[in-house]
């Protein structure tokens, strides 16, 4: 299948791969890196490998694009259960290739040539696969689908209307509390109606993740979840001593910001359907259509850099971006990247809040780093470690504050500090997600209830605002059971918080220097995969998050800051 490399997003060619003939091609050319006699000759077959691994990577995420967009579409609905049941054995694949290059008499020159990190990764790789896991593998991506699926043809009736979860939230955050809250209770109302089906696919999902663990060798699936993300830096006791971290210095000011909250919209106490709401004259709104948003967008990266501006532009010639929220379409917002045509892909669910400039400009970070790093080799270096990730995007938030009067008009001031606070109010809830999962994958045995009371004792410890007395699904303990990367991403969401803090240190800099800081970004884009997660954070100048003070110094400067802007 020939392919148009310029092509826009509608023409990229999708045919389904052939897993046995990509599979033979494969196995002839890790016989070739094994039998190398030359490291040209090792390089040249990595260079191949990378080639056919890359297209079966972009017949997936061309399908995985799609079925976001419509959910429904039988077509790719039907390709996507495909890839669930038979990616997993390309996992066989990739371990038998860094065998391969582990074992390889030329490790040395590949080393010198490729870096370390991909002989790092390849041996944390090879502690998280077994062929016995395929079925499991099966399985999970099953769960995870049918926990999308289930979401993204959500139907929300209220007053008359139809709402997905996507399209409610602008009711959700109204200014008539009589309105947010009847909007809210319709929301978390189909939550707690699809209750016993939400439990049932995680409580399989924690039982199969826990059996695989134990497959591996190890007790439960919290040393596997770590592998799985290619941690080389750190494990649980760091992440249990940045939490603590957050515990002491973040939650007391979160606290302070909501109390401030209160006082602000006239309520005595934030009740679950007051949460979002920030301002007694309505929160922050993008000025006019998407449309407007995307010219100011557009105009912000022009300003930003001639990278850039260069960059969104071939974004929108190449309609590699699917924004509006539609009834059918998954929820949620990500990017991901088509390997073959060299191409990131943003998708995301506008609704008219502010939400969408901060999803735009999240996705757009991790857009402009994956294209920045897309020739680096091998293609693990494309994409940093998950951690790493999430330092481009949310570092992008502060560095798009120059549009924010673009963006939103009379609102500006209200963005700037509504941003800055969700940052810091963000923290404790991160933390809390993370500390749930390993209790949860700690105690693998139990029981739905068991795990909505381990929720709910966090929330009192991380988030002890929030009132759920007048909604009997969410005084159960049940929050959690919209956290889509709970089900689908194990131990994913701790690293917002790593990149949270390293983030603000760049918004930092930006302050004293924009040319410096923008400098560090844009090298450490480039960068992309080639080192570990505080590789990264040292080569773009920035302080370890685990480093002691650390959190305490920003949040001084962050609550000083709100206090300007209150």
């Amino acid at each position: 299948m020939s392919l148009n490399p310029e092509a826009s997003f509608p023409d990229f060619a999708y045919e389904r791969p052939d897993l046995e003939k990509q599979e033979a091609a494969f196995r002839a050319v890790l016989a070739e890196l094994t039998a190398a006699d030359t490291i040209n000759d090792a390089i040249a077959s990595v260079e191949q490998i990378d080639s056919i691994r890359a297209g079966v990577a972009t017949a997936y995420n061309i399908c995985y694009i799609r079925y976001s967009i419509d959910t429904r579409d039988e077509f790719y609905a039907a390709e996507k259960k495909w890839f669930d049941e038979n990616m997993p054995a390309t996992e066989a694949w990739r371990m038998d290739y860094y065998r391969a290059l582990m074992a390889s008499p030329h490790r040395a020159a590949l080393e010198e040539k490729f870096g370390s990190q991909l002989f790092a990764t390849a041996e944390l790789s090879l502690k998280t696969f077994e062929p016995a896991l395929i079925e499991d593998l099966q399985a999970e991506n099953k769960g995870y689908s049918e926990y999308t699926q289930l979401k993204g043809k959500a139907q929300i009736e209220l007053d008359g209307e139809t709402y997905t979860l996507s399209t409610i939230i602008p009711l959700c955050q109204a200014e008539d509390r009589e309105v947010r809250k009847r909007a809210n209770t319709a929301k978390w109302d189909w939550m707690g109606g699809n209750q016993e089906t939400i439990e049932k696919i995680y409580d399989d999902l924690v039982k199969l993740r826990h059996g695989m663990a134990q497959k591996l060798g190890y007790e439960n699936f919290v040393p596997l979840g770590y592998a799985r993300m290619n941690r080389t830096d750190y494990g649980p006791a760091e992440i249990a001593t940045f939490r603590n971290e957050v515990k002491r210095h973040i939650v007391p000011i979160a606290q302070k910001l909501y109390a401030q909250q209160a006082e602000r919209i006239g309520v005595d106490r934030l009740h679950f359907y007051d949460v979002q709401f920030i301002f007694p004259d309505g929160n922050p709104k993008p000025s006019g259509k998407m449309s407007d948003t995307i010219d100011a967008a557009r105009k912000l990266y022009d300003g930003l850099s001639p990278e850039t501006g260069d960059f969104f532009r071939l974004l929108e010639d190449r309609q590699l971006m699917d924004l509006d929220a539609k009834e059918g379409k998954a929820t949620g917002g990500y990017c991901t990247y088509v390997n073959d045509y060299g191409a990131p892909y943003i998708f995301s669910n506008f609704n008219g809040t502010s939400h969408d400039v901060d999803v735009l400009t999240h996705e757009f970070g991790h857009a402009f780093q994956v294209y920045s790093s897309r020739h680096q080799r091998p293609m693990e270096y494309n994409w940093p470690t998950y951690d790493a990730a999430e330092i481009h995007s949310m570092s992008m938030e502060f560095f798009a504050y120059p549009g924010v009067p673009d963006f939103f008009g009379e609102d500006a001031d209200k963005y700037f500090y509504s941003h800055l606070a969700s940052a810091i109010r963000f923290l404790p809830y991160g933390c809390a997600v993370d500390e749930f999962q390993h209790l949860v994958y700690e105690n693998p045995d139990w029981n739905p209830a068991e795990r909505n009371a381990a929720w709910k004792k966090l929330e009192a410890e991380y988030l002890p605002h929030l009132d759920y007395s007048d909604h009997p699904f969410l005084s159960q303990g049940t929050y959690w059971q919209s956290q889509l990367h709970l089900f689908g991403m194990p131990f994913y969401y701790i690293d917002y918080c790593l990149a949270q803090i390293c983030a603000f240190q760049f918004w930092l800099k930006d302050r004293e220097d924009h040319t410096s800081a923008w400098a560090d970004y844009v090298n450490l884009c480039q960068a992309g995969g080639s080192k570990s997660f505080l590789g990264l954070v040292e080569m773009a100048n920035l302080e370890n998050p685990f480093k002691p003070g650390i959190m305490e110094r920003i949040a001084g400067v962050v609550e000083e800051r709100l206090r300007e802007l209150e």
